[in-house]
């Protein structure tokens, strides 16, 4: 009788003591084919110590600054190593995938074959979700001059922010939300820019307030400047066509007189909503910022690089 021999896959996590890189502990902890290589604290910044846990690995997070998580791609000389980058360091860098593999079957399938893997940033996901479909299929072009909102919880600022919001004497401002990124620089919009295609840079407008995850990404439109006739059902019918295959992205077919942001929390699930008029339309894509928007995505793209389910301990 032929015993089957369960594959344990090597995988480090360089960055782990951050919001991200705890996440993405947490989710793979609990799991039996993953053995995860843990660096002692005291060696976690020692160069020579982490060279050797990352050529050892098969997957390999990059939970860093960008400039750290640069110079940890070069201590990778192990060629069947694949490395995820959570920063954005590598999200326009030629040669990486960009680790959305609902957007295609070449995005799908650039994930599956290369050893360098960009995950995505968490308001660039959505953004993305309602956009490139559009640009790709069509119905918008490139240089259509999009503005974005996006209202996220508090704990996408990392450890420093959380710390500042859940202070028991904090400033009073926190009370409300609070927009930010007012150079209209924000780090995400290169690949936002990017990989939907656009010769025109958005204009994107972050909100922080004052819950911890979940995030909702806002698009509006002017109908008459799209190149098909739009109505709210009739995109609501093209985002559930265009994402029929995927396994954590749904559109949301009900009325609302109200739209929260931390809904889908803890989750890897993604939901787009489409609300307006014949004249003017609203496409919302909401999801958990930590969740689609970081480690869940991470974790999802670590399941297709190794060739296991797509939705493997994910929910």
């Amino acid at each position: 009788m032929t015993q089957t021999v369960e594959i344990m896959y090597k995988v480090f996590i360089d960055g782990r003591e951050g919001t991200t890189g705890l996440q993405i502990y947490d989710r793979l902890s609990v799991r039996n084919d993953i053995e995860l290589i843990v660096l002692p604290e005291e060696l976690r910044k020692d160069t020579e110590a982490r060279k050797d846990c990352i050529n050892r690995a098969d997957i390999v997070f990059l939970c860093l600054p960008d400039a750290a998580a640069k110079e940890a791609v070069m201590l990778c000389e192990n060629s069947e190593t694949k490395i995820i980058d959570a920063s954005t360091a590598h999200r326009t860098a030629p040669n990486w995938a960009y680790g959305f593999p609902e957007l295609s079957y070449d995005f799908r399938k650039s994930v599956e074959r290369e050893k360098r893997i960009a995950n995505p940033g968490c308001h660039a996901s959505g953004f993305i979700s309602l956009v490139y479909p559009l640009v790709h299929s069509g119905i918008v072009n490139s240089d259509y001059p999009f503005v974005a909102h996006s209202v996220t919880g508090y704990s996408g600022g990392g450890k420093k922010m959380i710390a500042e919001y859940e202070a028991p004497d904090r400033d009073k401002e926190l009370d409300s939300p609070r927009q930010y990124g007012l150079t209209l620089k924000h780090k995400h919009l290169p690949e936002m820019t990017k990989v939907c295609g656009l010769s025109r840079t958005p204009v994107f407008n972050p909100i922080v307030s004052d819950y911890y995850c979940g995030m909702c990404v806002t698009v509006p439109l002017f109908a008459d400047l799209m190149n098909l006739p739009m109505t709210p059902q009739k995109l609501r019918n093209f985002y559930r066509d265009y994402y029929a295959d995927a396994k954590f992205i749904c559109v949301d077919e009900r009325e609302h007189s109200f739209l929260g942001a931390n809904n889908f929390a803890e989750s890897n699930r993604m939901e787009i909503f489409i609300g307006g008029n014949e004249e003017r339309l609203l496409l919302c894509s909401r999801f958990d910022n930590l969740g689609k928007g970081a480690s869940g995505a991470a974790v999802q793209n670590m399941n297709i690089a190794l060739d296991l389910e797509e939705d493997a301990f994910l929910k």
